[in-house]
């Protein structure tokens, strides 16, 4: 296991953990594993402990949770040393049970081919950013959605269109690419102020909660076809 800060302002430290093995789709698309940690100096608060997927031809974080089980569990300072042990081993517990159940997802979406209307469809329905605007997605009425919104959706679907890692055996018209392009775009397109705030919104905030969406259509794509996407 290697073990690796990324910041350290003053108040937190946040460490990554790499796993041994990979998630592996198609032949040479592979998947790094990593634990995350996130902890304070002060003792207040609880370490957070998440399963971290990364795919290695893009670095592109494929954070997800899966049929509600969480990949993140919370520890309190406070706990004794044994039942830190104990949360620590279910955390390890949720990482093998996760990446097995990841693998074969990926691996199925890489063979479930998407069209690039409903690529497009897809972004506008993850990147929706409050049920108004999805309530607009849904109907149809792209008249009703703003510049702003019209352009991030442009630039996800550019990168899903034209990045290389998207022109892949296991991307290019597939699922998968579809799943990875919107996670892509907060990973290696969308502006952020600082370092720390990429890596928040990533881990925490709305890059993490866009690419939930994401993957959540994309298995509901693979069972329902483009029904899933609630065409007008």
């Amino acid at each position: 296991m290697l073990c690796k800060a990324l910041h350290n302002n003053g108040s937190r430290i946040f460490i990554t953990a790499k796993l041994p093995d990979y998630i592996r789709v198609g032949r040479n698309d592979c998947i790094e594993k990593y634990l995350f940690l996130s902890t304070s100096h002060d003792g207040l608060g609880s370490i957070q402990i998440a399963f971290t997927p990364i795919r290695i031809v893009c670095a592109n974080t494929l954070n997800a949770a899966l049929n509600n089980h969480v990949n993140c569990i919370k520890i309190r300072h406070t706990a004794s040393a044994h039942d830190k042990l104990k949360e620590a081993h279910k955390m390890l517990g949720i990482t093998n049970s996760l990446s097995v159940e990841l693998e074969a997802i990926y691996n199925r979406w890489s063979r479930v081919r998407i069209t690039d209307l409903e690529v497009k469809k897809l972004i506008q329905l993850a990147m929706s950013p409050s049920k108004e605007v999805l309530a607009n997605v849904q109907a149809g009425k792209n008249d009703e959605l703003s510049s702003h919104f019209n352009n991030m959706v442009d630039n996800v679907f550019e990168y899903c269109m034209l990045s290389p890692t998207q022109l892949e055996e296991t991307t290019k018209g597939t699922v998968f690419g579809a799943y990875n392009g919107v996670t892509g775009y907060f990973q290696n397109v969308r502006n952020f102020k600082t370092d720390e705030a990429k890596f928040k919104s990533i881990m925490y905030g709305t890059g993490l909660q866009r690419s939930q969406s994401a993957f959540d259509l994309c298995h509901e794509f693979t069972q329902h076809g483009s029904a899933a996407l609630m065409f007008n």
